[in-house]
């Protein structure tokens, strides 16, 4: 070992003894600062992460470390000193270690020296080092294998030249094998072995944080069979002139054999899926344990089967290897209950029709065109996940991501497929389960309460309801005897206990019929499970199928995993009758949240204008209200004291975005609401110097002539929200690494007002943001060079988001309802739609009893903004972005399963992987860093060239002293 150390560290010496060394560090380092920053113009692809980086270093390696190697046995050859070498008492496999040592020491400098490089993107964004340092990882073994090819190459000749040569020729050919370029030229299968056998498929699996130990073997395999063949070159050597005899045949064979069990090594390594390491931020590539909590719950088997086109598109063919290895996972995660199947429906006429006929997947048509010739090519891109008689289809725009870099460029990357296909088949198993028997799904036993007064209390069509609810408790009860009690109580019995109990406990309240009758009753309903408590609500219509429906949803929201109903308010479309009378469609103001909600919950919209959330409601989402009536404040007030959750995103400040931007100050009706609850939201707009960059209309002064054009600005009206601004202790804000939020305003919280209820505070701005009293939306850079607004006083962080718990008191506790009172002018629905749903039934009685108090169950989550996941605000940032902005869309989804304590796809969202962005910088900012890495590169350069310097004139007053010495 110390024989093998020395070679190594005079071979790396001698590598600084010619201008060798420098020229391979100069131009490494020069290139991969010209790529990142120039070649993938790293400023504009506004991405925090170093893929332009890695893409290029296996083709960049290729001729470096051919440059590197081709003197190391062909210089010795030409000079006539390998003779010496290999007759000296040093055996070759210590000249071969330590040639390969100092090789590999050289690149590890090389590397590190651009170490400034991810140290900067940390800096600039939410940088996650796990494909970072598989980069780096992989960069080593790669550099390894070419290493020991050069070694190989260079001990066949004595000539440099062609040394360098033939280690680039064969090092581009095994590049080559693995490629897009030439795998495209293929179908999937004969693709699929190729990348096997090539060094950039490797490459790209290691670079995206996933260290496989087939793939690092793969390299390991690669240097131990170009090592051995150099041991045998040498060897050879050693011969030359010689007769052949058994020692040289021994010798041979030992190499056949040592050669065979490298290569015989992959294949037996090829099942072994487990041993690999996820290191990316979230193990965003390993299956996460909400996803086998998932598989866990299976009672019925889940087929999934993935439906790609042996050829498809150039862009997609890499993606799709990717996805078998993924539901490869699933397979083995979920055993029995999974059952993956691979087909190409263009190879079999009966797989086709199948595909069209039963779940309506067509080819997509695609063009490609290279320089010879254009084509077009029919795919298949398409996963189908099937659970009892419940399906879905995954087709691209669930699976993939598409990113303009330039006017030319796109960048195509999966879309975290693991969430989409654990969505669905959650979605599925919950479809299911909600079309079954959902007590069999309820782990612990049930138990109905049923408050009621005795009948002679009872109006006479809850008395018929009461024993409509009776009879359907009792027939459940028969076909589950083991899952559900009943229990039914007089809350004014024994002195009024119970009634104190329920009011304190629950905020229940008499009821009373109408003001015509106001003898008080009690009439409320619970199910229990274990420590969960479900309130059952009144039908609308009181009849045995309206009050079984509602007793099903109550259940179903005690089922693990069934899904959940949602109702989102929206703000009225004030030309929805005249759009309706010529056809055309209504205005969409929250089209991609709403679509993308459906794939999780049930969607349910409504106005509220009836004073009432619908029965089956689990979450209530209010998006920028606007003047709400007292019945629609009462309705979101009640749902609250229920227990209920809401989801509210309100702001006194709205903007609309034509062809300019208009901002006006709204009235939401809630003010006062808010007020009662310990929150109020500043009538301020809240502009912050950490914003995101916008298409802005900029009035432009150029010859006394004044006219305005469309320019990316910093538009502070937009804060961009990073780091310990996205509280990252709570589940709805802990997965996003950035969040833009649009035209927000501050909220106060009154401490006092609050009591007892828990408060986080989850959205702030930056320490460089201002509460402007303005309804500016417009940036004027002439009145404002800075910002384009108006900022006075000393800039402060500003609370733009909160989550509340606990026990609420209602606005109303000391008010009639609104619901005893006749229909006033103001409280008109503006739609005739929503006319006729409030309109009473004329054979219901109309309850008009408050609830007082809710239980410790109620939650609120308040956005201060009315743009808040609208689809202007996506359209707006995601222009900036060159894709889809999803973020706000995130964040209500993580809203969403918090408030309903739905950790499964809570936890799954959070390892999803999403774009991490720059944070926002002028162009001289982004000129300093960029300059900053080329001076870190110049100085390190020169470090090495002082120590070489010093090692230099240390190696040459030990030669003068052997030299007194002799």
């Amino acid at each position: 070992m110390s024989e093998l150390m020395t070679i190594a560290r005079k071979e790396f010496r001698g590598f600084f003894a010619s201008p060798a060394a420098f020229l391979f560090l100069g131009v490494f380092l020069a290139v991969t600062l010209f790529v990142v920053f120039w070649g993938e113009a790293f400023f504009a692809r506004n991405i925090a992460d170093l893929r332009p980086l890695f893409e290029w270093l296996p083709l960049l390696l290729i001729f470096l470390i051919g440059a590197l190697t081709m003197r190391s046995w062909s210089e010795e050859r030409r000079s006539g000193t390998v003779e010496s070498l290999l007759t000296s008492p040093i055996g070759p496999l210590q000249l071969i270690g330590g040639k390969f040592l100092a090789g590999m020491g050289l690149l590890a400098l090389a590397l590190a020296m651009t170490l400034p490089l991810p140290i900067t993107v940390s800096f600039l964004g939410p940088l996650d080092w796990g494909p970072v340092v598989g980069g780096y990882v992989a960069t080593l073994f790669l550099g390894a294998a070419y290493l020991a090819i050069g070694l190989f190459m260079s001990s066949r000749t004595d000539n440099p030249i062609v040394a360098l040569i033939l280690t680039t020729l064969v090092c581009g050919v095994f590049y080559l094998l693995g490629s897009n370029l030439l795998t495209n030229l293929f179908g999937q299968q004969i693709g699929s072995v190729l990348e096997a056998i090539g060094t950039g498929s490797r490459f790209d699996s290691i670079t995206r944080g996933v260290i496989d130990l087939r793939d690092l073997y793969y390299y390991v395999s690669i240097t131990g069979v170009f090592l051995v063949l150099n041991r045998l070159s040498l060897e050879r050597l050693r011969w030359a002139g010689n007769p052949p005899n058994r020692r040289h045949r021994g010798w041979t064979w030992v190499c056949v054999l040592a050669i065979a069990n490298f290569l015989l090594a992959n294949a037996w390594l090829e099942p072994v899926t487990s041993a690999r390491a996820d290191i990316t931020g979230g193990q965003l590539y390993s299956l996460s344990d909400a996803t086998h909590e998932e598989l866990s719950h299976l009672h019925e088997p889940l087929v999934i089967r993935g439906y790609f086109s042996d050829k498809t598109h150039p862009l997609l063919a890499p993606l799709v290897p990717r996805i078998r290895d993924l539901l490869q996972e699933y397979a083995i995660a979920g055993g029995d209950n999974v059952r993956v199947q691979f087909l190409d429906p263009t190879h079999d006429r009966a797989v086709e029709e199948q595909a069209a006929s039963q779940y309506g997947i067509k080819p997509v048509p695609f063009q490609t065109a290279s320089r010879y010739q254009s084509s077009v090519v029919n795919a298949y891109f398409n996963v189908v996940v099937s659970y009892g008689d419940q399906y879905q289809v995954l087709g691209f725009k669930d699976l993939i991501e598409v990113k303009s870099q330039s006017d030319n460029q796109l960048d195509v990357a999966l879309k975290s497929p693991e969430y989409a296909l654990t969505r669905t088949i959650h979605k599925l198993a919950s479809t299911y389960r909600a079309g079954d028997n959902a007590l069999a799904s309820i782990g612990q036993p049930v138990t109905f309460h049923g408050y009621f007064s005795p009948d002679r209390q009872l109006p006479q069509q809850l008395v018929e309801l009461k024993t409509n609810v009776t009879d359907l408790l009792r027939q459940m009860a028969d076909d589950n005897s083991d899952k559900l009690s009943i229990q039914l109580d007089d809350p004014d019995a024994n002195g009024g206990q119970l009634a104190n109990q329920l009011t304190e406990q629950y905020g229940y309240q008499p009821r009373i019929a109408s003001l015509s009758d106001p003898q008080p009753f009690w009439f409320n309903m619970t199910l229990q499970s274990g420590d969960n408590v479900v309130p059952v609500p009144l039908p609308d219509t009181l009849d045995k199928a309206a009050m079984k429906r509602s007793l099903k949803s109550a259940l179903q929201r005690l089922t693990p995993g069934v899904l959940k109903t949602v109702t989102v308010v929206t703000p009225p479309d004030p030309m929805a009758q005249m759009r309706q009378m010529r056809g055309m469609p209504s205005q969409a103001q929250y089209r991609k949240l709403l679509d993308i909600l459906g794939d999780n919950v049930r969607v349910k919209q409504s106005q509220l204008t009836d004073g009432k959330v619908p029965a089956e409601t689990d979450l209530l989402l209010m998006l920028a209200p606007h003047d709400l009536s007292d019945r629609q404040r009462f309705a979101m007030d009640q749902f609250l004291m229920r227990g209920g959750r809401i989801v509210l995103a309100t702001s006194p400040i709205t903007v609309k975005a034509g062809q300019s931007l208009n901002a006006q100050k709204t009235q939401s009706g809630l003010e006062d609401w808010l007020q009662g609850m310990g929150l109020s939201i500043e009538d301020k707009l809240v502009v912050d110097a950490q914003s995101s960059s916008l298409p802005v209309p900029v009035t432009k002064n150029v010859g006394g002539m004044s006219y305005r054009e469309i320019r990316m600005v910093p538009y502070a009206a937009f804060p961009d929200l990073r780091d310990d601004e996205l509280n990252p202790d709570h589940p709805v804000t802990a997965s996003l690494d950035q969040l833009t939020l649009g035209w927000a305003s501050p909220i106060d919280i009154d401490a006092k007002a609050m009591g007892d209820r828990q408060v986080v505070e989850l959205l702030h701005s930056s320490d460089q943001s201002w509460a402007a009293d303005t309804t500016q939306a417009v940036p004027d850079f002439d009145r404002y060079p800075t910002l384009g607004f108006a900022a006075n006083g000393a800039p402060s962080s500003q609370l733009l988001a909160v989550a509340v718990k606990g026990q609420f008191q209602s606005y109303y506790a000391d008010k009639a309802s609104p619901l005893a009172q006749p229909d006033k002018a103001d409280d008109k629905p503006a739609k005739a739609g929503a006319q006729a749903q409030s309109k009473p039934q004329d054979d219901a009685p109309s309850y008009t009893s408050v609830i007082k108090q809710s239980p410790d169950s109620a939650r609120l989550v308040l956005i201060a903004s009315n743009a808040f996941a609208s689809d202007t605000m996506i359209n707006l940032v995601s222009q900036e972005l060159g894709t889809v902005y999803t973020k706000p869309i995130d964040m209500v989804q993580n809203a969403i399963d918090w408030s309903l304590e739905d950790p499964g796809l809570l936890a799954l969202r959070g390892q999803t992987q999403f774009a991490r962005t720059l944070v926002p910088m002028d162009n001289g900012t982004q000129r300093f860093w960029e300059y900053l890495n080329y001076g870190l590169a110049a100085f390190a350069l020169l470090l090495v060239w002082l120590w070489r310097r010093k090692v230099h004139a240390s190696d040459q007053r030990r030669y003068q002293r052997i030299l007194a010495e002799v």
